[in-house]
């Protein structure tokens, strides 16, 4: 059994990345009903929360049914940093989550999320005051370093674990690779299995089938493995590798109708959390992915992302499920 701290996830638990954007409640949600074990919130600025920013804010929606969740923040500034803490805690998370692995420009230029792997000091020095300033297990997102010459992450691990991190899920490149060339995992396999490590650690990176999630726990022996970009509009990928890992046999993908279900309830919880105007404009990044590989559907997704009025885009919905039988997959 996996645990952070009191916190049981399972023999080998699958966790929702926090990607900006997407892992909002309503994907959180779909993720939770189709297998995730743990899941974080987009990552929230500190310095947001400090001034009572309206969109760092709002992240902090955390809800009953998608527990365990982590709220993950992201800094420069320690004082800030623990400042944030004390405000999230009063949001009653199950985790805090430090994020040491953005890539983006605008925040590593700041020295924060994957800046802080150029000031390695730093980030221990962070993380040990927020571990001290709050009595929530805290975990670390990170990456394997800054560049090629600065792959620290074996060390880091220990430093991290010595401060009082309960967990740490790594990412297998570099800030300066961004998402670009394949995930090295065997860096990742190193922490783990160095003899110093007692805590969860967790893997991350172009894990897109259950062929490969099998490969990756059973070559690198780790404890969990975070999912991403591949479970974007495809929520069905938890229980796909479970299944898979439980049995070796594949559990039927999606059908149409269970990809508009999905979509269409992606939606309403979408609207309902963020409003009729926002909450339709931010799904349309998601409908390629819900119907990604079938043929001749192009002139629907037109009509999905054109259109800007909830029972509009509901019956577009309903009559793709309706006529399911005039789709077939590419």
């Amino acid at each position: 059994m996996v645990k952070i701290r009191n916190i049981e996830l399972g023999e080998f638990p699958l966790l929702l990345a926090p990607m900006e954007d997407v892992s909002d409640p309503p994907f959180r949600a779909l993720c939770k009903k189709h297998g995730a074990d743990l899941m974080y919130t987009e990552f929230i600025s500190s310095e947001g929360l400090i001034r009572d920013a309206a969109k760092s804010v709002q992240k902090l929606d955390i809800y009953e049914y998608e527990r365990p969740v982590g709220i993950q923040i992201f800094g420069y500034d320690i004082e800030s940093m623990r400042e944030a803490t004390r405000i999230i805690e009063r949001t009653n998370p199950d985790i805090i989550d430090i994020n040491f692995g953005c890539p983006v420009k605008k925040v590593t230029c700041k020295g924060a999320g994957a800046g802080m792997l150029q000031n390695i000091p730093k980030l221990i020095q962070m993380t040990d005051a927020i571990v001290k300033e709050t009595n929530l297990p805290v975990t670390i997102k990170t990456r394997l370093g800054w560049d090629e010459q600065s792959k620290f992450v074996v060390s880091t691990s220990e430093q991290l674990q010595d401060v009082g991190v309960e967990a740490i899920s790594i990412h297998g490149r570099t800030r300066v690779q961004l998402y670009k060339g394949d995930a090295d995992w065997t860096l990742i396999g190193e922490v783990k299995n160095n003899p110093r490590m007692k805590i969860p650690i967790f893997g991350n990176g172009d894990i897109d089938s259950p062929e490969k999630a099998l490969e990756y726990r059973n070559r690198y022996g780790i404890d969990g493995i975070m999912i991403g970009r591949a479970s974007i509009g495809y929520p069905w990928i938890f229980n796909e590798v479970k299944h898979f890992m439980n049995t070796g046999a594949h559990l039927a993908p999606p059908g149409i109708k269970e990809r508009v279900e999905a979509a269409r309830e992606h939606l309403q919880m979408s609207v309902n959390w963020k409003g009729e105007g926002l909450g339709i404009a931010e799904m349309k990044r998601h409908y390629t992915n819900y119907f990604k590989g079938i043929a001749h559907f192009k002139d629907y997704r037109l009509k999905l992302v054109t259109s800007f009025q909830l029972n509009e885009i509901m019956d577009i919905l309903n009559y793709i499920a309706e006529h399911e039988n005039e789709f077939e997959f590419a």
